[in-house]
């Protein structure tokens, strides 16, 4: 049988609670809805046992991470599955560099495989500083974030010297704007036909909404990155609605002209719940880093390409 996977998570918002719901759910069931991979190197998805959490939150701290994934303002909705405590009291995280060391010990003292930094992004230098944490305590990193990490050759060769795995940046979920959009995109180009024009407008109301409209920063390029042609497209700036709780609403536009320079306009509406679609995808992340670091592969291992927006080589 094979070792569970022990994983510390950074952020005990809706995208953990997402994953840690999702977890015990498909553990007491056995269901395979909704899973892109079911086994990766050996490990299912319900092979993985979050050890340690980090949190900002003063109500969320000290609360064992199975009471604080559900405390306000999170509100992805509780999923069927029993979930009884898990005995892993949320720590306090970081806000800037100081307190490395005591994260760094942290994790080595729970066994930790993989650190998943989920926290908002928009904070480059606390993700540096939970790098650097993962880095020091011998786990692999995964940022989910459109904080530039992975992107940094400096990281990953620090990384690789280590043998430690690194992946980032920016997950691109499970079925999403991003997916969807370069998805139409690839399918005009295989077709023919000439792009003219292209948008994205995103709208949701989970805190994660609400921090990308006040930080937004690197998420528009992170965005851009994902997709190709990305001179003809315009994304539009992210908008909380708090009226939206979980879900997520996107508005796709595409112009382009075909045969005889004839128009074609496409406009599309996704609306998905965007906790579960990270959640979909960190599944993944999280199995493919703590096969890598299992298997001495320092570095980025690009078989998680496919799963990021913004991978090593992309723009910051």
């Amino acid at each position: 049988m094979i070792e569970q996977a022990r994983v510390a998570v950074v952020g005990v918002g809706n995208n953990t609670s997402a994953l840690v719901q999702g977890i015990a759910l498909y553990r007491e069931t056995g269901s395979l809805v909704g899973i892109r991979t079911p086994v990766i190197d050996g490990l299912g998805v319900a092979d993985i046992d979050v050890v340690a959490a980090f949190a900002a939150s003063d109500a969320k701290v000290g609360k064992d991470v199975t009471e604080a994934i559900f405390l306000p303002p999170n509100n992805f909705p509780r999923l069927a599955a029993a979930l009884p405590p898990a005995g892993v009291p949320v720590t306090r995280g970081l806000v800037d560099s100081g307190g490395i060391d005591r994260v760094a010990a942290a994790l080595a003292g729970a066994e930790t495989e993989v650190l998943l930094y989920s926290a908002p992004s928009g904070r480059p230098d606390t993700a540096r500083a939970y790098a650097q944490a993962a880095h020091d305590a011998g786990v692999a990193f995964v940022n989910t974030t459109s904080d530039p990490i992975a992107r940094d050759p400096l990281w990953i060769e620090q990384f690789a010297v280590a043998g430690l795995p690194l992946i980032g940046d920016d997950l691109a979920s499970q079925f999403g704007t991003s997916v969807l959009h370069n998805s139409l995109l690839r399918l005009l180009a295989e077709r023919g036909l000439t792009l003219t024009s292209s948008y994205q407008v995103n709208l949701g109301g989970t805190e994660d909404f609400r921090n990308l409209v006040e930080n937004p920063n690197t998420k528009k390029q992170s965005k851009l990155n994902a997709l190709p042609a990305a001179d003809k497209v315009q994304v539009a700036p992210l908008g909380y609605l708090s009226q939206l709780g979980s879900q997520k609403v996107a508005h796709l536009n595409i112009e382009a002209r075909g045969w005889g320079e004839t128009t074609v306009s496409l406009d599309v509406k996704l609306k998905v719940d965007d906790p579960s679609g990270a959640a979909g995808v960190n599944i993944d992340l999280i199995r493919i880093a703590a096969s890598a670091l299992r298997d001495g592969r320092g570095g980025y291992p690009v078989e998680a390409s496919p799963l990021l927006k913004s991978p090593p080589g992309t723009a910051i």
